[in-house]
């Protein structure tokens, strides 16, 4: 049986693990969210701990803290950034919906890990408060955002961005070695004039890079930061200076020079619309996604049966039944991951919507959405391009088969011919399963050379009149 010690709260007494360096309205929270098993994530934790550790030099500067409190609260507040206390975090995500709970529960940690520290006794409050000192200047209401703000912008630029630039890189190298490969174009799922398979995936490659620059746009509201509101926005209680030195301090610590404080502390507490903002643009990263690996799955759909236009990469069996059956496995985890961060973005959008006043309280699970979005896309980015596109090869014999068979390249004699006798002739071809260069020159209408010139499909996909 778990060794138990008792500590008191402003509603009575509580048990708590007796090694446990969380308290009282840690343990509470613990009993009232057996929710999800899922605690806040580690990034939040992290930033929290920056900000603890912060704000105990501008409290300890304005004579709050004295040199012993200031010295262990900054020790444990910096073991909490590196990790050193990750499994006492141990509040469900699914909480009171400002983060009061989490903000205690770093209080807390931070609190008696700083008394341990002095040689005090856990769960004391002596010589180190979780709420007069660690927490001193400071409201759940502003700080937690804030953390989750920080937390946001630092996944986005140290996975996300360099993971779709990964991609962007990936299907840029294709779109240039596929230059060449002249093939149908589709549009309404039916054949159309002639594209190359590279312009398909300049495309591709644009779509990412447009994703990384709406991720860049978000994220300079995201580094509008609400501390210093306390509790409604207000800054009751706040030292003076003291916003201004912790995000000085955070800038320094994440290396994140944006980093600043909100213009307005009403709407950065009772909003949380920058989040719901780079929840959007990882919705849209994820609609281009999903269009990608559909396309590609298409393309190399076959192999004899599909459009086989494109081989990707052979990376497990595909069938637990058919022998030798090998399936787009990666572009299927791709359009799954994609559907989970749509569903993120759902969720998200309703807690947006769902700020009372001067406080939004959906911002943990926000805060768990956003931060898993974010963590996806990094990994299936960078997944999609080192097992699937580095690798895909072009078909180039069946494209050239396809380019010769399609009826839309009619097109290009329209100028010449008129587009009613064009559609005769496509209507012909298809009718008799003949290649339409073949059924126009026996119409005798243009010479054959003329024909040749005319039907050129490399000279389709630059454009123009031919």
């Amino acid at each position: 049986m778990t060794e138990m010690r008792t500590e008191r709260d402003s509603m009575g007494e509580v048990s708590v693990p007796a090694r446990a360096y969380y308290g009282a309205q840690t343990q509470r929270a613990v009993i009232n969210f057996p929710i999800s098993g899922q605690s806040i994530p580690v990034e939040v934790v992290r930033a929290l701990g920056m900000i603890k550790a912060a704000a105990a030099e501008v409290n300890h500067a304005k004579g709050v803290l004295d040199d012993d409190q200031h010295r262990a609260i900054a020790q444990a507040a910096h073991e909490v950034v590196d990790g050193g206390h990750d499994d006492q975090f141990v509040v469900d995500v699914f909480q009171t919906g400002s983060g009061t709970s989490s903000n205690m529960n770093i209080n807390e940690v931070i609190a008696n890990r700083a008394i341990e520290l002095l040689g005090g006794k856990l769960g004391s409050k002596e010589p180190v408060h979780p709420n007069d000192h660690v927490n001193a200047g400071q409201s759940s209401n502003d700080v937690f955002p804030t953390a989750v703000h920080v937390a946001a912008y630092a996944a986005c630029t140290q996975r996300l961005l360099p993971a779709l630039e990964h991609l962007r890189a990936s299907l840029a190298s294709r779109a240039g070695a596929f230059a060449d490969v002249v093939k149908p174009g589709r549009t309404h799922l039916m054949d159309a004039t002639p594209v190359t398979l590279g312009q398909e995936f300049s495309g591709y490659a644009r779509q990412v890079e447009l994703g990384a620059e709406r991720i860049r746009a978000a994220l300079k509201r995201v580094a509008e930061l609400p501390l210093g509101g306390t509790a409604v926005g207000t800054g009751l209680n706040a030292p003076q200076g003291m916003t201004e030195a912790v995000i000085a301090a955070l800038r320094e610590r994440t290396g994140i020079a944006e980093l600043r404080e909100a213009g307005n502390h009403f709407e950065a507490q009772g909003a949380r619309d920058a989040l719901v903002e780079l929840s959007g643009a990882c919705k849209v990263i994820a609609a281009s996604l999903t269009k990608i690996a559909n396309d590609i799955r298409w393309m190399g759909s076959g192999p004899r049966n599909g459009l086989g236009e494109i081989r990707l990469p052979e990376i497990q069996p595909g069938s637990s039944i058919m022998p030798a059956k090998v399936n787009p496995v990666i572009p299927e985890s791709v359009t799954q991951v994609a559907a989970q961060v749509i569903g993120n973005d759902a969720a998200v959008t309703v807690g947006g919507l769902s700020g009372a006043f001067e406080l939004n309280v959906y911002i943990p699970m926000m805060a768990r959405n956003v931060l898993e979005s974010i963590a996806l896309l990094a990994a299936s980015c960078t997944n999609f391009a080192s097992q699937c596109i580095d690798g895909i090869e072009a078909n180039r014999e069946r494209t050239a088969e396809l380019a010769e068979m399609n009826l839309s390249t009619v097109t290009a004699l329209v100028p010449a011919i008129g587009y009613d006798r064009s559609a005769d002739l496509a209507k012909q071809a298809l009718r008799e399963n003949r290649p339409l260069r073949e059924v126009v020159k026996g119409a005798g209408l243009l010479a054959e050379a003329e024909v040749d010139r005319i039907l050129d499909n490399t000279k389709m996909t630059q454009g123009g009149v031919i």
